[in-house]
């Protein structure tokens, strides 16, 4: 089902741009691509949400990369997007219970002796974790989760059937421990769990945990984005420099947020959505949010909403860049990693089968074998072709990752390669 592109097809002058994107940004293509995730009954309910990168300790070109697919669980990939392994998300603990829903992933290197991916359960309320060895006999993951983990944000099973549970997540090591960052869906909540060894597998501890504004003052007044009834606006994209101790932290409908990464500093936002301050309200018949005024010219110039996956790329001296999904225009942007995040240029994944409305990204600085020399960025496709269509001709939610090389994001934008770090350092 996986789709392999030529080696040299990495920049097309005049490729085709996914569907409301920005002109002008260069185009890049896909390396590899995997398979298709479907979002019904027959398939399985998956959908394509964030990838992580994992980085083999003695052979780069033997990398993985792991991919969330919300009900339909787990997968681990190849670096030419064919399947290793998939992980089932878990059951509902009753009949009128939520499903698990692996919503995002990251992976912690050196965790009591042992590589580890952690993953937001968003339908169970919990985190899960998986031990990665590549010589592991029937597959290089186990699941190694306590089977006692605790609620991450709620009390009762009855409480987390209203889904207010993690969404967003991102890790950071600090003085020897391993910790979590996650986000709270439909709140502006951040929390900071350790992730801690138990007698059955490994668990975690809430640290602290911090609100971002749901409000913002503007010029004549105070704006509160518009979401469904009840909801705030939350945060999902994460990551963080492991060389500052700082969180970014994408709220969907206002911006990038810089947080100390054991949250005890002060939120900054240092980049707004296009949409920031425009007034609009929920419209029940249309069921989304719909514009009651014009823009007012109080955001920022680069992201339209959603603000989504981040990632950092290194370079050596503790520079290098930032990396951001615009998800409302399928482009991505690139600001420099030091401070303050100066805006460097946009691009696109496109191509025939490129990636829109992308959720996720993750990106390596490290040579990953013959077909990404210079490193990896994958990222989510919200809307993946072809178009499969069901017993009825209707077409089938459609969406996966796709892999880039990075100097084909690089050379357009006037970017450093530098392969002098990784995640290992």
């Amino acid at each position: 089902m996986k789709r392999i592109l030529a080696l040299g097809a990495l920049l097309i002058p005049f490729a085709a741009l996914p569907a409301g994107a920005a002109p002008g940004l260069p185009t890049v293509l896909p390396q590899a691509e995997t398979r298709p995730m479907l979002d019904d009954e027959a398939g399985g309910n998956a959908n394509a949400d964030d990838p992580a990168i994992w980085v083999h300790p003695s052979d780069s070109g033997r990398s993985l990369v792991l991919g969330t697919a919300k009900e339909g669980g787990l997968d681990v990939y190849r670096l030419d997007g064919s399947l290793v392994q998939h992980f089932a998300a878990p059951p509902a603990p009753g009949e009128d219970d939520e499903n698990g829903r692996f919503n995002n992933v990251d992976v912690v290197y050196g965790l009591g002796g042992r590589d580890v991916a952690v993953v937001t359960d968003r339908g169970r309320d919990t985190l899960r974790f998986y031990a990665i060895d590549p010589s592991r006999p029937g597959g290089p993951l186990s699941d190694v989760t306590d089977g006692d983990v605790p609620f991450l944000f709620n009390a009762t099973q009855e409480e987390v059937n209203e889904q207010r549970t993690p969404y967003g997540l991102t890790t950071w090591k600090d003085k020897g421990r391993s910790y979590a960052l996650l986000s709270r869906r439909s709140t502006t909540t951040v929390a900071l769990v350790e992730i801690v060894k138990s007698g059955r597998g490994l668990t975690y501890r809430l640290v602290r945990q911090i609100a971002l504004p749901k409000e913002f003052p503007i010029p004549g007044g105070i704006w509160t984005p518009c979401g469904d009834p009840g909801d705030e606006p939350q945060v999902e994209g994460m990551v963080v420099d492991q060389d500052r101790d700082v969180l970014y932290a994408a709220q969907e409908d206002v911006g990038i947020w810089r947080i100390p990464a054991d949250l005890k500093g002060e939120p900054r936002l240092i980049e707004r959505v296009r949409e920031f301050g425009t007034p609009a309200a929920y419209d029940a018949e249309a069921d989304e949010c719909l514009p009651t005024g014009p823009n007012p010219g109080t955001g920022g110039a680069h992201l339209t909403a959603d603000a989504e996956g981040l990632t950092i790329y290194e370079t050596r001296g503790g520079g290098g860049y930032l990396l951001a999904s615009s998800q409302g225009d399928s482009t991505f942007a690139v600001y420099s990693r030091t401070s303050p995040s100066t805006y460097l240029g946009g691009f696109v994944v496109g191509g025939p089968d490129g990636a829109q409305h992308s959720d996720g990204a993750a990106v390596v600085n490290v040579p990953l074998g013959r077909a990404f020399p210079t490193g990896l960025i994958a990222v989510h496709d919200g809307e993946n072709t072809p178009v499969e269509l069901d017993g009825e001709g209707e077409a089938r939610e459609n969406t996966n990752f796709k892999f880039v090389r990075w100097d084909a994001v690089a050379k357009p934008l006037h970017l450093k390669v530098d392969l002098s770090g990784g995640p290992r350092h």
